[in-house]
């Protein structure tokens, strides 16, 4: 069965005081989310753009909370438990820095860091202050995606894992310059899901990416990959971001098959599994960022590791960039590759 994700968590205990880090579009998601959570409460507000962050905490906040450009600033005024980091990927690494050396448990958003390298440096340096980093991985926190995870479990050794995604965005700005888009703004989030339905990290890749000639975006809006488990497990990623007509979830179509049955997921109703299919049952623990909340709330007060502490994320980051390494190289790219002679941590 999937791990507890805070449902039971005692509501006696007093609410986690937060310090928000990015009053930008997600910083604005994330306060939603912290609002309607009843284990914390946001005290500060951090942002470059004092007056953005000024107006933000008096919009969006119940009450006005202190605001300032650095983190620094903030923590022993207002008496922060936790940081949340939603700031832009090159400055996660600074912020989340800032705050673990001040003593502070960190909630960032994905990436965990813009390269490998300084994501395990990073690790390094949540286990050197003894604090917790635990990335926001969204998709691991709904409650279809779970269901089909429990369902996994059920079918004995797996040989393959497929997912296909196919949608058309047109976003304009940064992702349409991209030089490989799919790979690094949007498959980690299939990557990680793939080692959270195995329960382990891959050993290798191989990737082609490639541009539709219709496609709208300068970079590669499209990918296959293939990756290779310890246990003999095949994940294979086929996804676009220029597909025309047809498309799949946004959290994609996956098929999971093992030596006792097959499991499938259209990524927006309840998984099916079993011969003839039948409906695996879902619960209703809390979603996506409210999920990630819940974890981390529960990790934080318990002492209990987080299923994307950094140590562990930097795997998912690791796919990504092996990924990538290969469709430049046009050869198999094994993990060690990219993330050197590291333990392997377990999903």
């Amino acid at each position: 069965m999937s791990e507890p994700r805070g449902r039971k968590q005692r509501k006696a205990a007093a609410p986690l005081r937060i310090i928000l880090v990015g009053a930008g579009a997600m910083g604005h998601t994330w306060l939603h989310t912290l609002g309607r959570s009843p284990d914390t409460e946001v005290v500060g507000l951090v942002d470059l753009d004092l007056e953005l962050a000024q107006r933000v905490s008096e919009e969006e906040l119940a009450a006005v909370v202190p605001v300032a450009r650095s983190l620094t600033e903030l923590v022993d005024l207002v008496g922060a438990d936790a940081v949340v980091n939603v700031t832009v990927p090159g400055a996660h690494n600074p912020v989340n820095e800032e705050a673990l050396r001040a003593g502070l448990p960190v909630l960032c958003e994905k990436p965990i860091s813009p390269t490998v390298a300084e994501a395990q440096r990073i690790a390094e340096v949540a286990k050197e202050t003894g604090k917790l980093l635990m990335i926001s991985q969204s998709r691991r926190y709904l409650n279809q995606f779970t269901a089909l995870r429990d369902a996994v479990a059920e079918l004995g050794p797996i040989a393959s894992v497929s997912c296909e995604f196919a949608t058309a965005p047109h976003f304009g700005g940064f992702r349409e310059q991209m030089p490989y888009p799919l790979l690094v703004d949007m498959a980690i989030h299939q990557f990680d899901s793939a080692r959270a339905l195995l329960g382990e990290d891959p050993v290798s890749v191989y990737c082609e990416s490639y541009n539709p000639a219709w496609s709208w975006f300068a970079g590669d809006a499209a990918a296959t990959a293939i990756f290779e488990f310890p246990g003999g497990a095949r994940f294979v990623f086929n996804g676009s971001w220029c597909n025309s007509g047809q498309e799949t979830s946004w959290n994609s179509r996956w098929r999971v098959a093992g030596e006792l049955g097959t499991a499938t997921w259209d990524g927006d109703n309840a998984p099916l599994a079993g011969e003839p299919p039948r409906e695996v049952p879902v619960d209703d623990d809390p979603e996506q960022t409210d999920g990630s909340l819940a974890e981390f709330v529960r990790c934080v007060r318990t002492g209990e590791p987080s299923t994307t502490a950094a140590d562990s994320n930097v795997q998912s980051l690791a796919m990504v960039e092996a990924a990538v390494r290969s469709a430049t190289e046009k050869r198999r790219v094994t993990l060690a590759e990219v993330v050197g002679d590291i333990s392997s941590s377990t999903s």
